[in-house]
């Protein structure tokens, strides 16, 4: 008989005065899930136009035609759903409550679970893990603030009724209501959950606002220690050596590595001394919001003041220092200083933590403490020595050691998460940094000064609290956007030229919607419905803008219609007459329209070889009654004729994604190409090879990484590869293959939709490259544009950290053999 289990921890009812919180919370996630359904109508569609085969675009349409109908009854049982298990989460645990001990439940309770259920609990699962993923630090506070909201003990993620689970579950029970093809549920679970993945992280800070604004205190992190952590809360006994499984996990491109400290002395703890509270997930406590303040979790008292003390000297002048002084930067530095740049520069920069290292430990408890300490003095080793790193730039960093030291100390999620916003912040600087070519004025200088104004906020400031960390990464991402917008337009109107083709672009692909989902009801060949939708849906467009009058955009909409009848049976002798009458007339209106939009050749002659067949066949057949011709005569006037979408009828910028296939070289006069840079996908010989030396940048995939009990990493950012399109970003650098050879870029510019993306390039007069999104996938998926780092700051110096620790492993291993 299995032994009893430790009750569970008491829930009560939240507080009277709190169910309106907790009904508005409730609100915003029913919010969000509808408006992912709605914004699922549209992407579905969009899926469509693009799919490979019959099968799956027929799914996609059905998806989107079954979703529009239902949509209330989706969004009414998604809303039940997650009444129900809120209702159920947020019951008193009482002695009606079902069993929670499995040794003591009865065999009549047991029962089988069909496929049916299993699938959709792993449907559930999946969503809810890309969540966790995603909305890491919005989870953790919020579970703190539900704890107090339900009168827990301590914050319970398995007790928190918002938590994504449920979600999920409401998710896929929304889903099956839609429709009844196991296929088509699918498809609306993955889409529908793909949209609520941003929106939800979004509901979830909005829920916490409100939180706090009604008045509701976050729960106290408390101390939970594991088997893997005893030496690090050294009590009586604590902390009185390294144990061999002493290791720290750190986050590289791959995942988390193992970095061994034995051998490393240890101070063992006084009575009394409990070590630090309110560590990290894996000891108990929440990483990001460790503390009610917002802190990273608590630190030695001792060793706080001794970081506070060091970053204050690391940042104030020191009169007594000799071969050193303070910089422009407020940085003192201890070494000869040398000329780079116009700036005077130390030739090595100090790593304060392994000048102090010994000073550091001892102010310290626990073996944790101490490996911290190592683990941090080197990464600083590499990250200061890192050739990519401008040396302006890396002083900047340098002045954030200590900081960064107290962080890591308080929460041990810095070594494992890369969404950390302290590593969020060191990162982007430095890969900010590399896409400037100088600092000593222009652009450069500007970001430079507002670097050194926020790191000295930092140090000079309480770097204790998450929140600065957040408010100073705000400041360089809007720095930059502003920064970047301002570049653009001083080399010319081109941003505003490419937001009006790709509201153009907009304004045709929501038409080209619009004729598809009204064409789906006409009977007609299939090839003749895709040609009216995909193709004609641009020449109309592009009649319409070049002919205010509508003449021409009259003419064709006819054309689409004679074109749609000329395919109908004409047995009778005068129905063949006017057809063969009719057709030279058809024949010039289609070239000309297509002529229009540059439809290609090889296109128009594949088209026209689909519909000759489709002619004779129709001189064959039964002619149609003279009430049936009229009839579909109308419908398709009637089709053809709705007025073209306004530009304040689209949908916002993001919600409806500008396809590929509608951004012509031909949307472009050669003077508006030549003015905003366009490469056109003509002048590039896409046949030829391109190599880069890559000999300076070992591939940080071949890190070993294997440890247990460290979150799992985020998924890498891809720094090649056709992925590589989606995760540009502004004023990063980039290396393309233009003109012949590799030129270092900057993306200096995105359009609303991503249709467009303008890169600048040069130091001093600047020249403006500007791709279409198809043609910036074709340039990344053939290895003609990579990024210039082949990754982030700290994982390149964690994997530099990695192998150099192998190194002197192997080394020792071979001197103690001989």
């Amino acid at each position: 008989m299995l032994p009893p289990s430790d009750p569970p921890a008491p829930m009560n009812l939240p507080l009277p005065r709190y169910q309106a919180a907790l009904q508005a919370a409730l609100q915003r996630i029913k919010q969000a899930a509808r408006l992912a359904a709605e914004r699922s109508v549209d992407s579905l569609g969009l899926a469509a136009l693009s799919a490979t085969s019959v099968r799956e675009r027929d799914d996609l349409l059905s998806a989107q035609f079954e979703l529009n109908k239902r949509l209330a009854q989706f969004t009414t049982t998604f809303n039940d759903t997650l009444d129900r298990r809120v209702a159920r989460a947020t019951a008193p645990r009482g002695s009606d409550s079902p069993p929670t001990n499995f040794g003591k439940l009865p065999w009549e309770s047991l029962s089988l679970v069909g496929d049916h259920e299993v699938e959709a609990q792993v449907m559930a699962d999946r969503f809810s893990l890309t969540i966790l993923h995603d909305s890491e630090w919005e989870l953790r506070e919020l579970d703190a603030y539900m704890g107090s909201l339900l009168q827990l003990s301590r914050p319970d993620h398995e007790r928190n009724p918002l938590r994504p689970e449920a979600v999920g579950l409401a998710l896929v029970a929304g889903t099956e209501v839609v429709s009844e093809r196991p296929e088509v549920r699918k498809l609306l679970t993955l889409e529908i959950g793909r949209g609520l993945t941003g929106l939800i992280r979004t509901a979830y800070a909005d829920i916490v606002n409100d939180l706090r604004s009604a008045g509701v205190q976050p729960l106290s992190l408390t101390l939970r220690p594991t088997s893997g952590a005893r030496s690090s809360f050294s009590g009586h006994g604590g902390g009185s050596g390294n144990e061999p499984g002493d290791t720290l996990g750190l986050a590289t491109e791959s995942g988390s590595i193992p970095l061994s400290t034995s051998g490393a002395s240890t101070r063992q703890g006084g009575p009394g001394s409990t070590g630090r509270q309110g560590l990290g997930s894996q000891w108990g406590g929440g990483s990001g919001h460790g503390a009610r303040s917002g802190t990273f979790g608590q630190v030695d008292a001792q060793l706080m003041t001794l970081i506070r003390r060091l970053a204050f000297l690391g940042n104030v002048p020191d009169p007594g220092a000799s071969g050193g002084g303070v910089g422009a930067d407020g940085f003192r530095s201890t070494a000869a200083g040398a000329t780079a740049g116009g700036s005077t520069l130390p030739l090595s920069l100090p790593n304060l933590i392994v000048q102090h290292r010994d000073e550091l430990r001892q102010a310290s408890t626990g073996t944790l403490d101490h490996m911290v300490i190592d683990v941090v003095g080197s990464l600083f080793d590499q990250i200061l020595s890192d050739p990519k790193v401008p040396p302006q730039m890396a002083r900047q960093i340098a002045r954030l050691q200590l900081p960064v030291l107290r962080v890591a100390l308080g929460d041990v999620s810095f070594f494992s998460s890369r969404r950390h916003p302290v590593r969020r912040f060191v990162n982007r600087i430095a890969s900010l940094a590399c896409a400037f070519e100088d600092f000593n004025d222009g652009p450069g200088q500007h970001f430079l000064g507002l670097v050194k104004e926020l790191v000295q906020e930092i140090v000079t400031g309480d770097f204790d609290q998450m929140e600065v960390y957040e408010r100073k990464l705000a400041s360089l991402e809007n720095f930059i956007a502003e920064q970047t917008e301002a570049e653009v337009r001083e080399q010319g109107d081109a941003a505003t030229l490419l937001q009006r083709k790709e509201s153009e672009l907009l304004q045709q692909q929501r038409y080209m919607q619009q004729l598809q989902a009204a064409l789906a009801a006409v009977e007609m060949h299939d090839f003749l419905r895709d040609f009216l939708a995909q193709v004609w849906s641009q020449a109309i467009v592009q009649a319409q803008r070049k002919d205010d009058g509508g003449a021409l955009a009259d003419k064709l909409r006819r054309a689409g219609r004679d074109l749609v009848m000329s395919v109908q049976p004409k047995g009778a002798p005068a129905d063949r007459k006017a057809f063969l009458l009719q057709l030279p007339q058809l024949m010039k209106d289609l070239n000309e329209g297509l002529a229009t939009i540059g439809w290609p050749e090889s296109a128009k002659k594949s088209f026209f070889a689909q519909l000759l067949p489709a002619h004779a066949e129709s001189l064959k057949g039964q002619s149609m009654r003279q009430l049936d011709y009229n009839l579909l005569v109308k419908q398709l006037d009637t089709i053809l004729g709705a007025p073209l979408p306004k530009p304040g009828d689209l949908p916002p910028a993001g919600v409806l994604p500008v396809l590929d296939q509608v951004v012509p070289d031909l949307a472009f006069t050669a003077a508006e190409a030549a003015q905003v840079g366009l490469v056109a996908e003509s002048s590039v010989d896409w046949s030829g090879q391109v190599d880069i030396d890559l000999s300076a940048e070992p591939a940080l995939t071949e890190v070993d990484i294997n440890i247990d009990g460290l979150p799992a990493a985020e998924p890498t950012e891809p720094t090649q590869g056709a992925s590589l399109a989606d995760h540009v970003q502004l004023g990063f650098a980039y290396q393309m293959h233009v003109e012949g050879q590799w030129q270092k870029v900057r993306l200096s510019y995105v359009s609303p939709g991503r249709a467009f993306f303008v890169f600048t390039r040069g130091k001093k007069h600047q020249k403006t490259i500007s791709l279409t999104h198809r043609m910036l996938v074709r340039l990344c998926e053939t290895g003609r544009m990579r990024a210039f780092e082949n990754a982030y700051l700290i994982e390149r110096a964690t994997a530099r950290a990695r192998r150099q620790l192998a190194a002197l492993s192997t080394s020792g291993a071979v001197s103690t053999r001989h």
